[in-house]
């Protein structure tokens, strides 16, 4: 797990959660074993448990109160990448192989069920009514994000609608839960439960759409995984519609976009396409307006070390490379 030094505050309580969730996967079928500890050890940001336990800062912390919540939403979070990992036909995340690419695609969709259902024991020892309300409702909106992915695939008449739909569902709302359930679940007053799922959605929104430039723009040693992969998948996002947008003579870069089959030397030429019509900033300029939309949502909130923290934390969204 990489260590953001931006969760100097609850390092040694996340390493605490990565413990647990080694403890609470494992099991007595050997191949299960084997590919959800794989997954697990491939690591990760951990995002979502930090942003849960960050959130529980501003109330009445519990790491007891909070661990099941983290581990619940990390296992949520685990579950749709592996299955993302089978329809998007991926052999590698974060420079390891896959479990799909390990053990092929029935088991790949058995440890994604697996993890969903474990975390379904977690969310049902959680004391407070609304968590498994709102965790029910995101993952049904998750899968309907994953359907309108699916069934986009290719289609170059996508627009700006449609793409913030999907990344709303793809992201931003799992991000929200974690700082709204951190909050919740920490007894905060209604006002930081709100300011904190809406900072949560904000930044979602940005996170995503870096990813969608970093397919595009990273090193693939930083970024864990060969760029082009949503060019490849038909997955039309930011950059790509925006490109088409600003692009001069866009029949080149629309006909390569709508290919359903690219060689190599097609998605490096669509890359390059993509990058001479300024795509890529104006995106980036989004991203920027993102960010300090979640900011001002941490004014309402107590001036305290986690907000310092919460707000470096979007600033790093903004420029992370991985």
């Amino acid at each position: 797990m990489k260590q953001l030094w931006l969760f100097k505050q609850i390092n040694s309580d996340l390493q605490r959660v990565e413990k647990e969730l080694t403890k609470f996967v494992a099991t007595d079928y050997p191949i299960l074993q084997d590919s959800a500890v794989h997954l697990l050890a491939a690591g990760g940001k951990r995002l979502r448990p930090a942003f849960t336990l960050l959130a529980g800062k501003f109330y009445g912390y519990s790491l007891e109160k909070l661990m099941p919540v983290a581990m619940a939403l990390e296992l949520i979070h685990m579950s749709s990448l592996v299955h993302d990992d089978v329809v998007d036909a991926s052999m590698t995340r974060r420079g390891r192989p896959t479990v799909k690419a390990n053990w092929g695609n029935i088991v790949s969709v058995q440890t994604g069920d697996y993890l969903l259902a474990k975390s379904l024991i977690l969310i049902a020892k959680i004391d407070h009514p609304e968590v498994a309300r709102i965790l029910a409702e995101i993952s049904v909106e998750m899968c309907q994000g994953e359907i309108q992915q699916i069934k986009c695939s290719f289609d170059v008449e996508q627009n700006l609608k449609q793409y913030y739909y999907r990344i709303k569902r793809k992201t931003a709302l799992l991000i929200s839960a974690c700082c709204k359930i951190g909050a919740l679940v920490s007894g905060a007053p209604q006002q930081q439960v709100w300011a904190l799922g809406a900072y949560g959605h904000s930044l979602g929104m940005a996170f995503q759409i870096v990813d969608d430039v970093l397919d595009i723009t990273a090193k693939p040693s930083e970024f864990g995984k060969p760029i082009g992969g949503d060019l490849r998948q038909g997955i039309m996002t930011l950059p790509m519609i925006l490109a088409l947008q600003l692009s001069q003579e866009p029949s080149r870069l629309k006909a390569l976009l709508g290919k359903t089959e690219k060689t190599d030397d097609e998605v490096a030429e669509t890359i390059e396409l993509i990058k001479t019509t300024g795509a890529i900033d104006e995106s980036m300029q989004l991203v920027d307006l993102y960010v300090q939309k979640a900011k001002k949502h941490l004014q309402n909130l107590p001036q305290v070390p986690t907000r310092k923290a919460l707000e470096e934390l979007a600033e790093f969204i903004r420029v992370r490379k991985f």
